[in-house]
């Protein structure tokens, strides 16, 4: 947007000069009709290409135009069926989530890890993560239209030159044309497959979560049957039949359209011969792996941008402070899922010592999306979810803070499965003269009471959120006859999670018969 102001000042100032000597009326309305028409301008310049965009959708597109130059925000690409596991496995590995959350909308059979099953999961995370403060980007590889879902990645070996049956490989030139000819089998299938895929982007659209959608990508590459084509029935018109059943047919206003291209290093991929238009896209996306950041590819797709917002779809690994100095315009990147660690821990510190590298637990961060978050009726960042316990948990006596009992009364394993409604925690003690003695507890976790026995008296247990719904607060109390006197013990914990749910931290007051105590246990995530 700070180019957009340069703009109005380089004119206004203009204005001024050819008017100085003109009657005061006409100079003040020719300024004012000046500042209009430059307000209308800059409205236009970051409007969707959907027409009639939701608010949320404009948002979107507008702090992309905000950050384009001065920051570079982090992002993790997810397979479809892990819901975030790839974007906390690089919250854990870097030390801070990325701020953008990156999936596919699947192709694979049920249980893969690209599983097109998986759509419902993706909707409900999708909801999750924009609600958590995520920027949402979402990719497909198509199924091909000579094949049903479930496909392949990769053409079996034995596969029929005819019949494409996987996501790599090429169509015949006959049926390319017919998928682009409406009437044809082949476009009655695409437009099927594009249709339930829709289904699935209009409940987010129902949500109010606005997508930065990036179909058909790397098209000026061979490799996947949708691109590498030029002429009459070519890669680009195929996007833009993709645009106009999305945005025409299914009236999706939430998407914010990424035209999504991969290194030019052969003529054959020059990035002209596969721009659809300014018309058809809101966003220019590069994918790079191998760090391959070459000068010529940004430069070309920064003129063919006039303007519009630079990308890194996809990457292997981010590019360095010493590429994004001369490559400014790239306002973010999303590293693909499994390649984390392609990037040293080191290097990863480097990049995030830049205040130009924005993540989501950056406060620069929360301040960049502050306008977002209100037009999408979301309260300001952060965000704190509940915590969820649930795994396998080992007890750390080292970094435990303990009393004259030590260890004796802890669990050395905790195994845990929490849904919205309880907190099922399965104990493991360790028994010096025998096997593990095991206990397994079920806590409602609204406040009600779970009655369970200690020494065949009743324990009343409580499980409550508190204020801020960052800690789970379990209270209990019992009361029993020892000879001739009656024993009330009461104990209050409190559950912590902490560096990015690796170390559940456990604060526990108890008065008992041995008097009061406080411990703090400390498990491991296994």
């Amino acid at each position: 947007m700070g180019l957009f102001r340069f703009y109005t000042e380089m004119k206004v100032h203009k204005r001024e000069n050819d008017y100085m000597q003109s009657k005061k009326y006409i100079l003040c309305l020719c300024i004012s009709l000046f500042c209009i028409s430059i307000g209308l301008t800059s409205a236009q310049a970051v409007e969707p290409v959907t027409p009639n965009a939701s608010i949320e959708a404009r948002a979107l597109l507008a702090l992309l135009y905000d950050i384009s130059g001065e920051y570079t925000l982090t992002g993790q690409h997810n397979y479809p069926n892990t819901r975030d596991r790839n974007s906390q496995f690089a919250a854990r590995y870097i030390g801070e989530m990325p701020a953008i959350w990156s999936t596919d909308m699947g192709f694979a059979e049920d249980g893969d890890t690209d599983s097109y099953l998986a759509r419902p999961d993706i909707v409900q995370e999708a909801i999750r993560q924009h609600q958590l403060g995520s920027l949402v980007t979402i990719c497909w590889h198509a199924v091909p239209p000579t094949a049903d879902e479930p496909v392949t990645f990769r053409p079996p070996r034995d596969a029929d030159s005819t019949r494409l049956t996987s996501v790599q490989g090429q169509l015949l030139d006959e049926q390319f044309k017919d998928v682009l000819t409406p009437g044809t089998e082949l476009y009655e299938r695409w437009a099927a497959q594009v249709d339930s895929v829709a289904f699935y982007l209009k409940k987010l659209q129902q949500a109010r979560v606005p997508i930065l959608w990036r179909p058909y990508h790397e098209m000026n590459g061979d490799w996947f049957w949708w691109g590498g084509r030029t002429g009459k029935y070519s890669t680009i018109a195929l996007y833009r039949q993709i645009f106009d059943r999305l945005v025409n047919h299914h009236k999706l206003d939430n998407l914010i359209w990424l035209w999504s291209v991969d290194r030019a290093h052969q003529p054959r991929m020059y990035y002209s011969q596969y721009f659809p238009g300014e018309d058809y896209l809101d966003v220019v996306s590069l994918d790079v792996y191998g760090s391959d950041f070459s000068e010529a590819y940004y430069d070309s797709l920064v003129a063919l941008a006039h303007g519009k917002p630079l990308v890194l779809g996809e990457v292997g690994n981010p590019p360095t402070l010493d590429i994004l100095e001369v490559q400014p315009l790239w306002g973010f990147w999303v590293v693909w899922a499994g390649m984390v660690r392609n990037t040293t821990k080191e290097e990863y510190r480097t990049l995030l010592a830049s205040p130009r590298i924005l993540t989501l637990d950056d406060p620069a961060f929360w301040e960049v999306m502050a306008p977002y978050r209100q037009a999408c009726n979301l309260p300001p960042l952060p965000v704190q979810e509940k915590p969820d316990f649930s795994g396998t948990w080992i007890f750390d006596e080292q970094a435990s803070q303990l009393d004259r009992i030590g260890a004796g009364n802890a669990a050395h394993k905790m195994e845990i499965a929490q849904d919205e409604n309880a907190l099922i925690t399965k104990r493991y003690f360790i028994v010096e003269w025998g096997d593990d003695r095991v206990t397994v507890d079920t806590l409602k976790l609204d406040g009600a009471q779970s009655i369970t026995e200690l020494f065949n008296a009743p324990l009343v247990t409580t499980a409550t959120w508190s204020g801020n719904g960052d800690m789970l607060v379990i209270e209990s109390k019992t009361t029993f006859t020892r000879g001739d006197r009656t024993i009330e013990m009461s104990a209050t914990e409190k559950w912590r999670l902490q560096k990015r749910g690796l170390i559940l931290s456990i604060e526990e007051t108890a008065t008992t018969f041995r008097g009061e105590r406080t411990v703090t246990m400390v498990y491991q995530k296994q």
